[in-house]
This record gives C-alpha cells, structure tokens and sequence, in this order.
C-alpha cells in the first residue's frame, strides 16, 4: 500500500506539471506578410512551442531543481509572499545613494563569468536584415536571435558595448542602447520562427538555477529584456509575469542600479516600458478574453511584481529634472474602476507589510481616484463626528438639534475675515463638520452655493497686499508669505484652516501658492507627535526660488557661474538683507555670518543658505502655524498618497478653462441642444475673452476654476426661464444650474448675460 500511495503522489505530481505547462499560452503568429512561405522551415527546424517548454522542464526536474524559486511555472497561491517589499516609500527611493545604503544591503559583487566573443554590429545586423527581406532566406537573422536570447551572458557578449570592461558603476550600464534598439525594432518583422526563437531563449534564461547574488551582467541583461516589444502582446504574458518576478525579488542593492540605468533610457523607450507595464497591470485586472490568463488564484503575484517594476522606473523618472516623463504619465484610470476604499482601508490596516495595496504605490493612483478617496474618508469623517455629537447630547439628556451635526459660520458681508476668523476660532472642534455658511441679513440658504462663494470672497480680501499677511509677486504671479515677524501667528493658522476646509468640503480656491507651498505642506503629511519637530521645512534649491522671485534667483546664478572673482569684485558676506516696514534688517545664514566673505570656493553654500533663509528659515513660525490650521481639518493619511503638485490640484482646481469641453457635457431642461436660443448662447460663450468665460463659470457654479475631473465634473444644466426676455439670467449656484430666458436674438441675450455674470453677488430666494 506504501508503493501504490508513492505512485498515487507521483501521478499526481505529474498531473500538476502538465496542467502548469499548459498554461504557457502559445506566441501569436506573426504578421501573413512577415511570415509568408516560411512556415515550413519553422517546422522542419524547430519543435513546437509547448514541446520546448515540456523539455526544460523535464531537465529541471532531472537536476532535482522542481522546488527552484525561478521555475517557469505558475506558484501555488500560498508561495505569494515570497517576494520582499520594495520601494515602500517612494520617496525615500528616489533619495538612495549607493553610499548611503546600510553594509547588509551591499552585497559583494560576485565574479562576472567570462562572455562569448560576438564581433557582429549595428551595421552587420542591419544588412542582414535587408538581405534576409529581399532574399527571403532569414537563416542568418534567426541564428543571430536564437543565439543572442539562449542566455543572459550571450545577450551581455551581444549587447555590452565592451566584454572586457566590468561597467560595475550607476553611471553607465554598458549597455549598447543603439544595437538592443535596432534588434528590437526589426523583431516585430521577422518570421514567427523567429520571435519564437526569442521567447524560447528568455524562458531558458529564466530557467536558470541561481546560485548567490546577481552579477551586473545579470541585471544587465533584465534591463534589456524589459525592452522587449513582443511583451505588449497578451500570449506573452506568462513569460513577462516571471521577468517581472525575478526582477522584483532582487536585492535593494541591485534595484539602485537598475534605477540609475533605467534613467538613461531615451524618453520614447521609457515611455513604451511604462505603459507596457499599466497595461499588462489593467489586463490582468480586466483581462478582455479572460480565457486568455491562467486563474487569478494561480497568479495573485503578477499585479504585485509589474507595480515593484513600475515603482523602478518611477524612482528613476524623479531622479531627473525635469523628470523624463509626466508624473501623470504614471497614472493607470483602470484603478478608477476597483474598490479604492477596500485597497485603502487595507492600507490602512496593514501599512507596508507583505499585504500588496495600491497605495502602497501612490504614483500609479489616479488624482481624480485619489480625490475619490480624500472625499470618502472626509465623509467617513464627518458622520463619524456628527454621530459623536449626537451620542453627547443624548447621553446629557438634552434635545438633539440638527445644527449640532454642521460646522456653522454666519457672517456679515461687511466683516467678512474679521466674523469668518472669529467663527473658525470659536468652532475648532467642529472643523471637520460639513460646511454650512450664512450671511446675516439675506435670504439664502446655503446647499452648496453660499459656502463657495464665502471661499471666493475670503480669499479675495485675506490675499490683499493692504492685509499684510501674503506679498504678490508680480513677476511670478503669485503670493508668498510675509517675513515679518509679529506677535500673534494666529491668523495664518485660520487661514490654514481655511485651505484644509476647502479641500475637506471638496471646494477649488483661486490661490496662488508657487509649487513650493504644497511642497512644504507635506513635509511632513502627518503631524508629528513630538511638537517639537521642526514642520514645514523641505529641501528647496534655485528651481523653487525661480518660481517665487525669479530677478532673484536669476542673479543668484549669475553668481554661480560668475568667471571672476567672486569675493574681489561682489564684496559679498554670508548675509541677507531685508526691508521690515521701512527699516533695512540684517540677518547671518550661518554663524559669524558677517565675517565670512563669499568667494568661489563657498558661493553654492551661500545660494544654498540663502534660498534656505527665504523659502523657509525667514517664515517659518508663519509656515509652521499655516501648516498646523491645515492640518487640523485635514489629517488623513490619505495624504501620504499626494504629491505636491496633486495638493494644489485638489486646492485650487485647474485653471484651464474649455468651454467646448463643456458645451458637450451641458445637460437641458426645457431646452434641446439645437434651440436657437441654445445655439445663440454657447456662440456667445465660446466667442468670450478668458475673463468673461470665468466670470460666467464664477456665476453660474460659485467658482470659477475647473475640478479635478474636468468640466464633466460640474454636471452644467441650462434650464428654461419660463420669465419675460426683459429679465436677466439666474443662476443655482447650489446646482450648477443656470436659468436662461428664450432671448430673441444673439445681440440682446450677449447683453443681458455680461450684465447677469458682472453683477454676481449676493444671495435671495425666488
């Protein structure tokens, strides 16, 4: 019974294995053009795919090696969690240096084996090629393929630009970039027999039994097989699955490499890698011929390794400025479609660990589903706090009352900042309460409307130059913070507060914070525990100044490249000088600052130190209360999820206004889009200056900037004035909504409407 039981095992075994190799998806064939009368070669030459397959793993099992953690076969669900977390935070990632990195982590570098010698070039490839075309013979093609992918040291002695050479460094991968180009470019075009040849020697190579860390040549050859163009194509997705895995299980050391080298990539090629990436994720997600892929419980670890790949390729994109692509570019609206609030909450719960979230890898989250998120976890917020009201009243025996569950401000138009600051300062433990603004002595009632107008008009006059708490930079267009120092820093936490608020309430500001603010915003996202962390202090260099004071920064680096001598003819010291109403103050950046001449051995210092002084050092009790007001109302962690440049997304919306954008998302009521009194209007519109056009967003909506998602997102209705053509339109800024009388004509409905959005103010009930 013993033997009969083994033979059961075996049996069963074997069974496993055929149904695992049946999973390897057969190659596409190649284009009828590329492929023509060429079939019967492939077959005299070569097994077919599947039996190829079969006999690898026949000799791995052979060698006792059926247990290898890179057999090319799909892993039973529970080996998931063999791969090590990497690029937790991204941010951190992108900061490495090889120095830096702890002893552990640097592994030794094992001895590279000696290559083959392959003396063919770029131009002996390429004529090949051609003959290969005109002559229809493509032996010499498909032996150069078939050699060069049958193992990683061949593709290094194919495609290193010199096998003698060890290219040990981050700042050169030795890879001839032109030569893989060119191979791969001519790929695509060859013979099926050909591009099988190719997969046949990845699958080889991943087949390989490892023994001790990776050699350069090693990671050389993954980052030339990521290139590889026949990995857009679904069939090929188990083999890209695998490269994937064994690229995301290497070591810390090893992806720092492949970071720096990924950032030489030309940017068409990168691209091509990012998005071959996002779509092997979203098909994985939402395969288009389900059929196609093997059971997402056999393979739970693809979407975990493409994202720790993409995560690479991010690093490396941030290393460079400007980045070699947008951080959008990054984005995959896929993710827009799945539970967020599951992977958030999962998140949240478990953090970094071995629990694969996509919030574990915010740039691959869209800003529109993180706005989604930002949004639910607000809610989530504010019924929680509501409730807790609730509960206190009732268990104090007292008669709940439905203001109790809003965060309410009445103001008087008259003293609008001096009411709404002592409002908020009155309220701040109902901050995080829904919004509901009044103006005293008018009718409105606010369903949305009145508090995005109270935001319009707020920011307008707290942003005054006469209030003294922002300077207007006319060169750059926006507002910075005052240095000057004053006794009470309690109104820049309320105007914190007030941006909190917004992005709380889900409400766009007409601010104008250089980039730099958003930066500082979230250093750090989470408000420390210990008080006496320093916050709202960020590494800023000349680009940030440049944005903020442009004369300045400027000439500053004129200072940087000055050929002369800096200390004769500037006659400079480690000092700034500023104007504090009306007195010239002097301040040291550094110690004995005034006796330390600038020259050209210290002049980086001094830029450095001095745009240090301005961005952060010269404001910071004013930063720090600013970035405690807005934090107050918006401490979630799903703020760990933004960028600096999503902040202001949420903040301040888009300021790209497109009406035509708009005229397809208007719905109707009363109307038909073909109406000649419709057809007049958006004539009109469309044949606005910007400020007019903002001017009627500002009426009819209560802002005049664009949300996240675009003007689809406003959800613009035009509805039918059933009113005499003598009056002016009216808008429901609550909802969006504008009511337009039939105008007769073009002439007297373009009057009526600048009159109607130039006179936009105020609030009654009809």
């Amino acid at each position: 019974s013993a033997e009969e039981g083994g033979e059961d095992e075996e049996e069963e075994e074997d069974r496993e294995k055929e149904k695992e190799r049946e999973e390897l998806l057969p190659i596409p064939s190649a284009s009828s053009a590329a492929a023509g009368g060429l079939e019967r070669g492939a077959k005299n030459q070569f097994s077919t795919f599947s039996n190829f397959i079969t006999t690898i793993n026949q000799k791995k099992e052979g060698i006792g090696n059926r247990n290898s953690p890179t057999q090319l076969v799909l892993p039973n669900i529970k080996n998931v969690r063999d791969l090590p977390p990497i690029c937790l935070d991204v941010r951190q990632k992108q900061r490495i240096s090889i120095d830096t990195l702890p002893q552990e982590v640097k592994a030794p570098i094992p001895p590279e084996l000696s290559l083959p010698i392959r003396t063919k070039t770029v131009k002996d490839f390429q004529d090949d090629v051609e003959k290969a075309k005109s002559s229809g013979d493509w032996k010499a093609v498909h032996d150069f393929y078939s050699t060069t992918f049958d193992s990683f040291l061949e593709i290094n002695a194919a495609f290193k630009k010199d096998t003698n050479a060890p290219f040990n460094t981050i700042e050169d991968s030795g890879i001839n970039a032109k030569f893989v180009n060119v191979v791969y470019d001519a790929l695509l075009n060859t013979p099926q027999d050909v591009q099988k040849s190719v997969l046949k020697g990845i699958i080889n190579g991943l087949l390989q039994e490892w023994k001790g860390p990776r050699t350069k040549d090693d990671l050389r050859a993954y980052c030339i097989l990521l290139q590889n163009p026949q990995f857009s194509n679904t069939s090929t997705y188990v083999i890209y699955a695998h490269l994937l895995r064994q690229i995301a299980a290497l070591t810390e050391a090893d992806h720092h490499f492949l970071v720096h080298w990924s950032k030489k990539i030309s940017q068409k090629r990168f691209k091509q890698l990012v998005d071959r990436l996002l779509q092997f994720i979203s098909l994985r997600l939402f395969p288009a011929k389900p059929e196609e892929f093997p059971p997402m419980v056999k393979c739970t670890w693809w979407i975990p390794s493409a994202t720790k790949v993409l995560a690479l390729f991010n690093a490396a994109n941030s290393l460079i400025s400007p980045p070699i692509i947008s951080y959008m570019d990054f984005y995959n609206s896929t993710l827009d479609h799945i539970d967020l609030m599951e992977e958030y909450h999962n998140w949240q719960c478990y953090g970094n660990s071995h629990r694969f979230s996509f919030c574990q890898y915010p740039f691959i989250i869209s800003i529109a589903a993180k706005k989604v998120i930002i949004q639910r976890d607000s809610e989530q917020q504010m019924i929680s706090i509501a409730r807790q009201s609730l509960v206190d009243k009732v268990s104090r025996r007292q008669k709940p009352d439905m203001n109790m569950l809003f965060l309410n401000v009445k103001v008087r138009r008259t003293h609008l900042v001096s009411d709404s600051l002592d409002e908020l300062a009155r309220k701040r433990a109902d901050l995080k309460k829904k919004l509901k603004v009044t103006f005293v002595g008018e009718a409105g009632l606010d369903m949305g409307g009145l508090t995005k107008e109270w935001f319009l008009l707020l920011i307008r006059q707290i942003f005054h130059p006469d209030y003294g708490m922002f300077t207007y930079h006319k060169d750059s267009h926006c507002h910075w913070f005052s240095s000057f120092k004053c006794d009470n820093y309690s109104e820049f936490r309320l105007v914190g507060a007030l941006m909190g608020l917004a992005v709380y309430n889900s409400i766009t500001l007409d601010i104008r914070f250089p980039p730099c603010c958003y930066k500082k915003l979230l250093s750090p996202p989470i408000v420390p525990c210990d008080h006496n962390t320093l916050v709202g202090i960020c590494d800023v260099t000349l680009d940030d100044l440049v944005q903020i004071m442009p004369e300045l920064a400027h000439g500053l680096s004129e200072l940087l490249s000055y050929e002369g001598n800096v200390e004769e003819d500037f006659y400079s010291t480690f000092q700034v000088f500023q104007e504090e109403f009306g007195v010239i103050k002097c301040y040291n950046l550094k110690s004995n600052g005034d006796k330390i001449p600038v020259t050209n051995q210290n002049r980086k210092e001094y830029v450095q130190l001095y745009v240090d002084f301005l961005l952060n050092k010269s404001i910071y009790k004013q930063f720090a209360a600013f970035y405690y007001g807005f934090h107050s109302v918006c401490a979630s962690y799903a703020l760990l999820l933004l960028r600096p440049e999503e902040v202001e997304i949420l903040v301040c919306g888009s300021p790209e206004l497109d009406m035509s954008a708009l005229q397809r998302s208007t719905q109707y009521e009363g109307y038909q889009k073909t109406d000649l009194t419709i057809r007049y209007f958006w004539d009109v519109v469309l044949g606005f200056s910007l400020d007019l056009q903002k001017k009627l967003l500002h009426f009819a909506t209560g802002s005049d900037r664009v949300p996240v998602g675009g003007m689809a997102d406003l959800n613009f209705k035009i509805s039918k004035s059933e009113t005499s053509t003598n009056w002016l339109p009216v808008a429901h800024t609550c909802f969006n909504q504008l009511c337009l009388p039939p105008y007769k004509n073009k002439k007297e409905l373009k009057q009526k409407l600048i009159i109607g959005i130039s006179n936009a103010e105020g609030f009654g009930l009809e």
